[in-house]
């Protein structure tokens, strides 16, 4: 009698599957070939028939070549952190593909000689802010803060309100950045009130710079007062504003957010913020300022540490060359077409229509609510749309799981309203 396992298929022949050949090419050969060798095993073991080992090989493989998984955002906070904040434009991932193989981002083509890095990217971002006489790109919005007050003020003293001394994100606070620059923070005022005499008693000779931070993450309200950018700049030593979010111009819909334009033109020496907040681009941080204190910033030698990859210039590139961002599309979501939406939703899955108060997120606009709407459904479903195939999140909002739209794109309504009915079944 022939031994079964006599006729399972060598690893190469298995190998030679033109479905595994593809599939090699996409997520190495390491990981096909750990595919092919469980489907092997199985049939050794009798799970399986031996013809069976090169399709079972192909169902063991990742669909991606990546851990990250994709998630369909319906929980209406825009820019969420836990999802990566900004999904990047159709523009910027074309970019960011053209980016992954050789391209001159410090190269010139026409002299054969070393080029500005990002040469693109830094243009593109002084043709959107013209108040700003230079620009600098670097990894993220505390390394741009961190890398201008060192550059500032590394050894000497940072003034800094003490309603503003805030923590930024899973941990990270304000005062251990600024004193991991090797600058000291000399705090004025209170909590809730800070004057510009407060500031004014603080400056001295060992004043390295006066820092702005917009306490993006929470506001205080009531018996409050804070010192804006231009009375600060009257003082002397160069203003640091921190606007936080990217956002580069005042916009109506955001009343209360801080921009660039405004801090640049009120006097600020130096502005920073995210790229990847209400910009709407990939990770990264930004300076903007007066030529000379851009110039300073740029030539320390950290700037070196914390700058950033081709891929993501190109993006951020894309981003600010490029026509409306996804985080604006759902950021100015109609509210009727929202409403349009979610019912159908509703009538394809039994669901209730309510009102749905969605967030920009990512410690933009704070109290800010989007109105909107959602499809109410049984807080079980919460758990089974998170595991699902596609991954949709929602809320959970008094023992009710609301999938809000607002960030979904619509191409991918069906997707939802499939995900939410195979959960039925």
């Amino acid at each position: 009698m022939t031994d079964v396992r006599r006729l399972v298929p060598r690893t190469d022949a298995v190998l030679a599957d033109p479905r595994l050949v593809d599939a090699t090419g996409r997520l190495g050969r390491d990981v096909v070939k750990a595919a092919v060798t469980e489907a092997q095993a199985r049939a050794r073991a009798g799970e399986l028939a031996p013809a069976a080992v090169p399709d079972a090989a192909v169902a063991l493989l990742p669909e991606r070549a990546t851990s990250l998984r994709p998630v369909l955002n319906a929980t209406g906070v825009v820019l969420h952190t836990n999802f990566g904040r900004a999904p990047l434009s159709a523009g910027a991932v074309q970019a960011m593909r053209i980016a992954s193989a050789y391209v001159d981002v410090e190269y010139d083509v026409a002299t054969g000689a070393r080029a500005r890095r990002g040469r693109g990217t830094l243009d593109a971002l002084l043709a959107q802010v013209p108040a700003a006489q230079a620009a600098l790109v670097v990894n993220n919005g505390a390394a741009a803060l961190v890398l201008t007050t060192t550059a500032l003020a590394a050894g000497r003293e940072v003034i800094v309100s003490r309603g503003e001394m805030v923590e930024i994100g899973d941990g990270f606070r304000l005062p251990d950045l600024i004193a991991s620059t090797g600058a000291r923070l000399r705090e004025v005022g209170t909590t809730n009130r800070t004057t510009v005499d407060d500031y004014a008693g603080a400056v001295g000779p060992d004043t390295g710079c006066i820092l702005k931070v917009h306490p993006s993450n929470f506001t205080i309200e009531g018996f409050t007062s804070s010192v804006d950018v231009a009375d600060l700049s009257r003082l002397g030593p160069p203003v640091v504003a921190d606007v936080g979010s990217g956002l580069l111009h005042p916009d109506l819909l955001l009343p209360d957010e801080p921009d660039v334009t405004t801090a640049l033109l009120a006097g600020a020496a130096v502005v920073t913020c995210s790229g990847d907040k209400l910009l709407g681009g990939p990770q990264a941080g930004l300076v903007f300022g007066a030529a000379a204190a851009v110039e300073r910033v740029s030539r320390h030698p950290l700037a070196r540490a914390v700058r950033v990859d081709k891929t993501t210039l190109a993006a951020l590139e894309a981003t600010l060359r490029g026509p409306q961002s996804p985080t604006w599309q759902a950021i100015r979501a109609d509210s009727d077409d929202l409403r349009r939406r979610t019912e159908r939703l509703a009538a394809a899955v039994g669901g209730r229509v309510v009102a749905s108060a969605g967030a920009v997120g990512g410690g933009s606009a704070p109290g800010l609510a989007l109105v909107g709407w959602a499809v109410a459904l049984p807080s079980s479903y919460a758990e089974r749309l998170r595991l699902g195939s596609p991954c949709v999140v929602g809320r959970i909002d008094k023992d009710q799981c609301l999938l809000d739209l607002r960030c979904v794109p619509e191409s991918d309504d069906d997707s939802v309203r499939d995900a939410v009915l195979a959960c039925m079944s």
